[in-house]
């Protein structure tokens, strides 16, 4: 294995636990690392370790093997397979290398192997490359959850209607598709509500498309409020949005249905300019699986023309598919 030799002048960084019965062994560790900038701090038997380890987490671990009160490949079989130690490196320090020791270190998991006397060169050398594995590992390992919350942000980009923030139609229908088969095992009735904004285009004519999007995310927000947690909420298009309430029969969609035209109908619409939009009506369509329909297309499709009656006979009203 070949070392990187360290500048003796070079100053380093990151905190090392110096583990040593023997004073004077403690004493030299402590000086040839502080010489080059380690910070140190010292234990003298292995339950002075862990005390020092649960209020400081250390770069690096230099350990006696020969504790007075544990061995130190107890204490570093330990440390790797604790979640919050696995990964600091752990050099043993010993009197005695032989082939015993060696496998011994291997087996519990210590990454180098140190002997006394040791050199000052060789030392500073190990613990330098070992902590520099070490901040490695740490920079990948916060390049991979980086990445995913890349992933997680981009997916839920993916089932997110931009203007709304509501669940957008792909997640609609992947979400209906699943109360559906979920009404099926329970035998438990699901519905859906399809709703429209009357005369929206008037709206978008008269004050433009930023206040209709104005309008279309204060309605989204409303409707979210007027709807149980368990209720999922998504832009269908347009000015239409949908409604899935698991778990609801026809007559609790109906009620639902009212209870938002009531709420929209009541509504004051302030603008960003502060003006007052006058009132503003909603029409809804709702279906419900099994009763009027076996698949999730023709419940979808049953809804949107109960929607669309609600809006040919006068509007401002629910109808029922």
């Amino acid at each position: 294995m070949v070392h990187e030799n360290p500048d003796p002048e070079h100053h380093e960084t990151g905190t090392i636990l110096v583990v040593e019965d023997e004073s004077g062994s403690r004493l030299l560790l402590q000086t040839t690392l502080a010489s080059v900038g380690y910070h140190v701090h010292m234990a003298k038997n292995g339950a002075n370790a862990l005390q020092i380890l649960n209020a400081h987490v250390p770069d690096l671990i230099l350990m006696e093997v020969a504790l007075p009160d544990v061995r130190g490949y107890e204490i570093c079989k330990k440390l790797k397979s604790t979640a919050a130690f696995e990964f600091i490196p752990v050099i043993l320090v010993t009197a005695l290398i032989g082939e015993a020791e060696r496998a011994e270190a291997m087996i519990c998991g210590a990454d180098d192997f140190i002997a006394k006397p040791f050199q000052r060169l060789e030392l500073l050398t190990r613990v330098k490359s070992l902590i520099r594995i070490k901040r490695l590992h740490e920079h990948l390992e916060q390049k991979v959850q980086e990445l995913e919350q890349a992933r997680t942000a981009l997916q839920q980009l993916a089932v997110t209607d931009g203007l709304t923030g509501l669940h957008n139609y792909r997640f609609f229908r992947w979400q209906l598709e699943r109360e559906i088969l979920r009404s099926k095992r329970y035998n438990h009735p699901v519905s859906l509500a399809m709703l429209d904004i009357d005369h929206f285009k008037k709206i978008n004519d008269r004050w433009g498309h930023l206040i209709g999007d104005q309008i279309l995310r204060q309605l989204s927000d409303l409707v979210v409020q007027k709807v149980r947690g368990t209720d999922l909420v998504a832009r269908y298009g347009g000015e239409e949005f949908a409604v899935i309430l698991p778990d609801t029969d026809k007559t609790g969609a109906y009620r639902v249905g009212e209870k938002l035209r009531r709420t929209v109908e009541q509504q004051t619409w302030t603008l960003s300019n502060q003006e007052l939009l006058p009132r503003m009506t909603i029409s809804l369509g709702v279906g419900t699986y099994p009763l009027d329909a076996r698949d999730m297309d023709t419940l979808i499709e049953k809804t949107d023309q109960a929607l669309y009656r609600a809006k040919r006979g006068g509007r401002n009203q629910v109808v029922e598919a």
